[in-house]
């Protein structure tokens, strides 16, 4: 962490936001804002919608114009390395940056999404089955994270299935001695045995259809996990809740992964508080 200039906590005003596109929908102003406020910091952070045929010249105003460091949505996570004057370890294995810090008008990136899965998973569940096999439904960037945590805390048994196969192929060559590669069709076959199911897609949130998967055969000792937070409990997750399976909602990662990119531009890594977890689920 010493690469990144800690600066937040002196009196000049710090420019933040996230940039996407669209990005009306985020819940990032929320979020930072009441860190702000809570913190009585001296800034502010807003949503700035940069269509990606602006991309490269809005980014570098916002450089011009004194920001000291924004988040990236889609479609900008894999466009952003380009732009980047230093990306950290674990942006570059993931392959995508989340967070931008701007340091004398340079731009360091770095992806906070791993972190946000794990301490959200760890304040939901203490104890885990690290000897059991994990599934992951997706292999987009989030997913690409999730297994990026995951082998940090030591699980040696993943498996990824996706619609597209090629996507998925591409995500186990992160590790091809541990994580494995499941046909879509067959991803409810063999659940008996599995510890973890993660699903890393956007089925199951509002107006994107629902996750069809069979989970009966699935242990009652089993976590199921969803990135999905609109709704906070998904069909998936009510069905193994249902079953007696243990559940960790979506919305904790979101904010978890603020956390350290807060910490970059302010020098204050926050906490997450009641007042905040209500706000975000109005």
């Amino acid at each position: 962490m010493s690469q990144w200039i800690e600066w937040g906590m002196n009196n000049h005003f710090i420019k933040a936001g996230v940039i996407g596109h669209p990005i009306h929908h985020s819940k990032s102003p929320i979020i930072h804002g009441h860190w702000i406020e809570q913190y009585k910091l001296n800034g502010n952070y807003k949503a700035i919608d940069i269509p990606p045929e602006n991309f490269e010249h809005d980014v570098m105003n916002l450089v011009e114009q004194g920001y000291g460091g924004f988040n990236i949505t889609i479609p900008h996570k894999q466009s952003i390395f380009s732009l980047c004057d230093k990306a950290d370890d674990v942006a570059r294995a993931i392959g995508a940056v989340n967070t931008v810090q701007i340091v004398n008008k340079k731009l360091w990136g770095t992806n906070t999404v791993a972190f946000g899965f794990i301490e959200n998973l760890k304040s939901q569940k203490d104890k885990f089955q690290k000897d059991k096999p994990v599934l992951i439904l997706g292999a987009g960037g989030a997913a690409r994270a999730i297994i990026y945590a995951l082998m940090g805390e030591g699980f040696k048994n993943i498996i990824i299935t996706n619609r597209t196969m090629d996507k998925a192929h591409d995500i186990a060559q992160m590790n091809p001695s541990i994580i494995d590669v499941l046909p879509w069709e067959k991803k409810s076959d063999g659940l008996k045995n599995i510890g973890m199911i993660i699903n890393a897609t956007s089925l199951g949130m509002m107006g994107k259809g629902n996750l069809d998967m069979n989970i009966s055969s699935l242990s009652k000792n089993s976590i199921v996990c969803d990135i999905v937070y609109t709704p906070l409990m998904t069909p998936f997750l009510i069905a193994a809740k249902s079953q007696g399976c243990a559940v960790v909602t979506g919305i904790g990662m979101l904010l978890h992964q603020a956390r350290p990119a807060f910490e970059k531009w302010f020098g204050v890594m926050p906490d997450i508080d009641d007042d905040l977890m209500k706000k975000i689920l109005l």
